[in-house]
């Protein structure tokens, strides 16, 4: 079918693909996201398609094929799935308004499925010194023991001290230490931040730099150049590898198999609110785009002074019941 130059005319997948250049180029938002987006907008195109029997142009997508829609993903989709294919769409009709304001976004007046979020896990400051003390190391040769332990113990001091994303780390290059107190890191959206080194991770990060050599391809003796952390085979460490050294480290300091790189920057801020910073601080070291965002960490550790209520007050389940 051919494509009318009225932009109410052009095809839904003409359309959604100009907004994924949009979201790379122009707000720069990471692969990550402009890839989930494509996904879910071109299963819609797809699912109205197969309801319609031919190409589907942006301006045929009404409130009631989106309920359609939404409703066939009930079946076999959970609701934090469906609210971010539901967020997909409205960022798409934003999109096409603001080049078109008198377009109708069929998004705009659909409930967001209620999403249950489970309590993030948070381990006291106590837990967290613990395991960043001592880091075991995999089974290697006494050779590369101590590099990996030292590799593994810097490691947990970023993602716990500094607060970064898994995937910022992953990416963190020798140069971003370049003035030794402070890390320059980038994160979503490709957005710079610089945030600054404790104690602790600036001696971590000294006593892992020169044991760095030892971690090369045991055969060809290649190594990367740039990458901070290094696999034992002279590798950029990736997110799944990064992942698998903080399980490993929580089922052994801890017995917490379930410890993931989240939990830790989670730990970071709610651990720096508990202490007394303040929130705009915490919004610039995590690098949350949103106060919102930031504010999350407020309730939850309303939730855990809650928590400690229940089980140490005489009169809390009482009282509780009676409120109820």
């Amino acid at each position: 079918m051919p494509e009318s130059g009225d932009p109410g005319g052009a095809s839904l997948r003409s359309e959604v693909e100009r907004f994924l250049l949009h979201l790379s180029g122009e707000r720069r938002v990471s692969e990550h996201t402009s890839d989930a987006y494509g996904r879910d907008l071109r299963q819609l195109e797809a699912f109205i398609e197969g309801r319609t029997g031919r190409v589907v142009r942006a301006s045929d997508v009404d409130k009631g094929q989106l309920r359609a829609w939404l409703g066939e993903l009930a079946r076999d989709h959970t609701s934090s799935s469906i609210a971010r294919k539901l967020a997909a769409v409205r960022s798409f009709y934003r999109y096409l308004r603001r080049a078109e304001p008198g377009r109708d976004n069929p998004a705009r007046w659909l409930a967001t499925p209620r999403v249950k979020r489970p309590m993030p896990l948070v381990l006291r400051a106590e837990a967290a010194e613990e395991l960043l003390e001592t880091p075991s190391a995999a089974r290697v040769s006494a050779e590369l023991e101590l590099a990996l332990r030292l590799r593994d113990r810097l490691l947990l001091e970023l993602l716990y001290g500094c607060g970064l994303r898994v995937s910022e780390l992953a990416g963190l290059d020798l140069d971003a230490f370049a003035d030794g107190e402070s890390v320059g890191v980038l994160g979503k959206g490709r957005k710079e931040r610089t945030v600054p080194l404790g104690e602790h991770c600036r001696q971590a990060f000294a006593a892992y730099l020169p044991e760095r050599a030892r971690l090369r391809h045991p055969k060809t003796g290649a190594q990367d150049p740039r990458a901070l952390l290094l696999s034992q085979h002279g590798r950029r460490l990736g997110v799944r590898q990064v992942q698998n050294v903080v399980r490993r480290q929580g089922a052994v300091a801890l017995g917490r198999s379930d410890l993931h790189p989240h939990a830790l920057r989670h730990m970071c801020a709610t651990h720096m609110l508990e202490g007394g910073a303040d929130l705009r601080v915490i919004q610039e070291f995590l690098g949350h785009q949103s106060l919102s965002t930031t504010q999350r960490y407020t309730h939850l550790s309303i939730d855990r002074l809650l928590q400690v209520y229940d089980r140490a007050h005489p009169l809390a389940v009482a009282t509780r019941s009676k409120a109820r």
